[in-house]
């Protein structure tokens, strides 16, 4: 089953529940990946990968907005992307814990031989390309430049 059509299962089963800020978070899903569908030079669908960065970037908006709005004092306004960010995230695979990305990273490493900050450009290309819709580019970042210090 598609994305889009478990999405579509999903805004109906919460419609029917009343669930109106997990139905939120659904429209937001359905409404960024039709805009993905319908973009100029689009495939008739869109794979498996272009739909795990779509809700990847939905979260990352959505955390940046909460940081934003908790930073200003906004309980009410961080609390509903909090509650988007709580139902976009299941739809994302499994993310990986910072610890198992310091040992992918060590590995990887030691694979090219990385020995210090001249190699963080070759570390971080290889690692998002093989880390992508597991890890946080920013996370993964954190973890090369710490470790390539």
């Amino acid at each position: 089953m598609s994305l889009i059509t478990q999405i579509d299962q999903d805004i109906k089963a919460a419609m029917l529940a009343k669930q109106s800020e997990r139905l939120q978070g659904l429209r937001a899903i359905k409404a960024a990946l039709l805009l993905a569908k319908t973009e100029k030079g689009a495939a008739e669908e869109i794979s498996n990968e272009a739909e795990i960065k779509v809700l990847q970037k939905l979260v990352k908006q959505r955390k940046e907005s909460a940081d934003i709005y908790k930073a200003q004092g906004r309980d009410d306004l961080y609390q509903i992307e909090m509650n988007e960010i709580a139902t976009i995230e299941p739809y994302l695979p499994q993310q990986m814990t910072r610890f198992e990305i310091e040992g992918y990273v060590q590995e990887l490493m030691t694979r090219i031989n990385a020995t210090g900050m001249q190699d963080m450009g070759r570390v971080m290309g290889i690692a998002n390309k093989e880390l992508a819709g597991q890890a946080d580019g920013k996370t993964i970042s954190e973890v090369v430049k710490q470790l390539l210090a």
